[in-house]
């Protein structure tokens, strides 16, 4: 395992592309600390940030003050990335396999764009969580992100496959959704869904205290999806956190949105 342990927090933010397991693999301590990083508009080295010990073995923990480092992971292929406190922007942007774990918060654009693998955060996350980069047309395209904690705005905007699951969720979670599954086990912001085309957006919320949604959304029905109760299962596998007395309770299907094609749906869960 390789172990970078930051030397002091720094003002200015560090852009870390280079923090992949394969970009660490079969180097030495040496090269790893001469791989490139930005800070702000200059060009620095990484062993200028961080102390760098261990071999490589697709194993990178990270330690100490990172929450202005960022782009930690991106496009990361393999391997695991282990986090011990919080971290910057752009962790796990355009990811395609392997594993991030955090044991704490995440800034903004935490997965934008990403195609595979698992990201998991035990705080909060920012803003447009799984989202695409302004300007693009699709944002996350497969894989899975599980934040214990609250998300912010945006979570999943343009989000084409994949599964993300927050505790609670701000304005706009799964705004210009074209496909792919986002569960939220908490409070939720205002307009979800807005622009969705196709897609389910999941909310297990109290009696009396359901999502404000769009008018572009219609009531369908209620039932018992027979699919969530294995989404249910894959997330406790997965080891997120899931509240008590949901298994069985029905669901309030909305679809919409009618500004679109109107094949997305929203499902209201409600437990007791």
């Amino acid at each position: 395992m390789i172990s970078l342990v930051a030397r002091s927090a720094v003002q200015v933010p560090v852009e870390a592309e280079s923090i992949t397991p394969q970009a660490f693999m079969g180097k030495s301590v040496s090269e790893i600390e001469a791989l490139p990083v930005i800070q702000g508009n200059a060009a620095a080295r990484l062993g200028d940030f961080f102390q760098v010990s261990g071999e490589t073995d697709g194993i990178v923990r990270l330690a100490g003050d990172c929450s202005r480092v960022k782009y930690v992971g991106k496009g990361m292929t393999a391997g695991r990335i282990e986090v011990e406190g919080d971290i910057g922007m752009h962790l796990g942007a355009e990811m395609r396999g392997g594993e991030i774990d955090v044991r704490g918060s995440v800034g903004d654009w935490a997965g934008a764009e990403m195609r595979g693998g698992v990201l998991r955060v035990s705080g909060n996350a920012g803003h447009l969580l799984g989202a695409a980069y302004r300007g693009s047309a699709k944002g996350m395209r497969g894989g899975t992100i599980l934040v214990a904690g609250a998300a912010g705005n945006e979570v999943g905007c343009a989000m084409r496959r994949g599964l993300i699951a927050v505790g609670a969720a701000g304005d706009f979670a799964g705004v210009m959704m074209l496909a792919g599954s986002i569960f939220v086990f908490g409070r939720m912001g205002i307009r979800p869904g807005a622009g969705m085309k196709r897609g389910s957006l999941v909310v297990a919320t109290r009696d009396g205290d359901g999502p404000r949604l769009l008018p572009t959304f219609r009531f369908d029905c209620e039932y018992r999806p027979p699919w969530l109760p294995l989404y249910a299962r894959q997330l406790r596998a997965l080891g997120f956190p899931l509240p008590e007395g949901l298994a069985g309770t029905p669901c309030r299907r909305y679809s919409g949105d009618f500004t679109e094609l109107g094949r997305g749906e929203i499902l209201v869960w409600t437990s007791v």
